[in-house]
């Protein structure tokens, strides 16, 4: 009978555990709203910074960024609502979402530090954007946003190394291999209800 009891007690535990990996799991994919989201803003404002550079005179383009601000309390709303409907909020959730809002603590800090108009920035971004990338792929076990991590660093290399037409083109197509690709893979997944890693 004891034994019997505890067995319960251990299929109960591991059935406990497993449904809190699940649901951490599904809450995580949920945030593809926030990587398509961002994917698409960062998309748009880095690719007209860079047209209005290459084909107008306007000395001014990284005005574009302003869009960013907005942006940010969208998200913000957006994360503080989903965080209330949560009904599990476990390790795996707050190492997710702690990680990004140090990416936006770290952000915010170094456009004050190094403003957008001194020169491109872009290779620094997608470096401080890589890590909260690269450890969201490893919390999710979701090997696009690892491979999308790792753009992230050789485009940070090529926009160094490429130039200035090279380093204007570097933040769009990190974006896309990024943020876009794996948000919408995630968010397919998410659809499914299911997730089981990669």
């Amino acid at each position: 009978m004891e034994n019997e009891e505890k067995m319960m007690t251990g299929e109960e535990s591991l059935s406990v555990i497993t449904e809190m990996i699940y649901k951490t799991r599904v809450s995580i994919t949920q945030s593809s709203f926030h990587l398509l989201f961002w994917g698409w803003l960062i998309f748009a404002c880095s690719l007209s910074e860079f047209l209005i550079w290459k084909l107008t005179n306007w000395t001014n383009a990284w005005y574009v960024w302003l869009f960013v601000i907005p942006g940010v309390f969208v998200s913000l709303i957006y994360g503080f609502v989903k965080g209330k409907r949560e009904r599990v909020f476990t390790y795996g959730t707050s190492i997710h979402v702690f990680t990004w809002l140090s990416f936006l603590v770290s952000s915010v800090i170094f456009f004050i530090v190094f403003p957008m108009e001194s020169e491109s920035v872009s290779k620094y971004m997608l470096l401080i954007a890589a890590m909260p990338l690269f450890i969201s792929g490893v919390v999710l076990r979701f090997r696009p946003l690892m491979w999308g991590a790792g753009a992230f660093w050789v485009l940070a290399l090529m926009a160094h190394f490429g130039g200035e037409t090279v380093s204007g083109l570097a933040m769009p197509v990190a974006m896309v291999v990024g943020y876009l690709i794996p948000g919408y893979l995630l968010r397919k997944r998410g659809s499914h209800d299911t997730f089981q890693g990669a």
